[in-house]
């Protein structure tokens, strides 16, 4: 099979809107893999297909502040008790290990929860639904929130696309295995993120008990 071919076959605009869609979805609150998404845009456009890495970061940007925004509205509507109707809907994404690891980094941080969550794979999916939630001034969230989703989105566009030209002339015609090490590495990272927040809680847990 001709990855390389296969690869220019893919309409930009395709790419444009897969991006922002993925990504703003994400961001009201439902686990997709916009990180992986994103990381392999970039690598379409290191690959010369056509695809700009301008516009991948520019519409991932988009996604992002839009899904967020709309994540916060709801949480700001229907409060926290819609997070125990997720828990017990989808406890593996929503149960009270994740949202309790997120509320802490809210109590901890504030705003910069926001900010900082864009590139943490957890507080990227509660970070607009949980702010709204706990009535975060919408103010504040904007601000983080817009220059945590064009720092993310703009700043892994930007290294993925260089590290992808810098790789090309080594990879070569099995540029499939950059795609195939990205998602690796998202998926990795998502995996250190679900262990990290299900070793926290059971130790406070105890503590509280105790």
């Amino acid at each position: 099979m001709d990855i390389n071919g296969w690869l220019e076959t893919i309409p930009p605009l395709a790419v444009y809107l897969l991006v922002a869609g993925v990504i703003g979805i994400e961001s009201l609150g439902i686990p997709l893999p916009g990180e992986i998404v994103l990381i392999g845009a970039a690598l379409l456009a290191a690959k010369h297909t056509g695809v700009s890495p301008l516009l991948v970061g520019a519409c991932a940007s988009a996604g992002a502040i839009v899904g967020d925004s709309i994540g916060y509205a709801i949480g700001h509507r229907f409060g926290e008790p819609l997070f125990d109707k997720l828990g017990r809907k989808f406890p593996k994404h929503f149960g009270p290990n994740h949202v309790d690891t997120a509320k802490r980094a809210f109590d901890r941080w504030g705003m910069w929860a926001v900010f900082v969550g864009r590139f943490i794979a957890l507080l990227r999916i509660f970070a607009g639904p949980l702010a709204g939630a706990l009535k975060m001034p919408y103010w504040k969230f904007l601000i983080a929130n817009a220059l945590g989703g064009i720092a993310w989105a703009g700043g892994t566009t930007a290294v993925v696309y260089y590290l992808g030209m810098v790789a090309e002339k080594w990879l070569g015609k099995f540029s499939w295995i950059g795609l195939v090490a990205a998602v690796v590495v998202g998926i990795t990272s998502a995996l250190i993120m679900k262990r990290r927040a299900g070793k926290h809680q059971p130790a406070e847990t105890a503590d509280v008990s105790g």
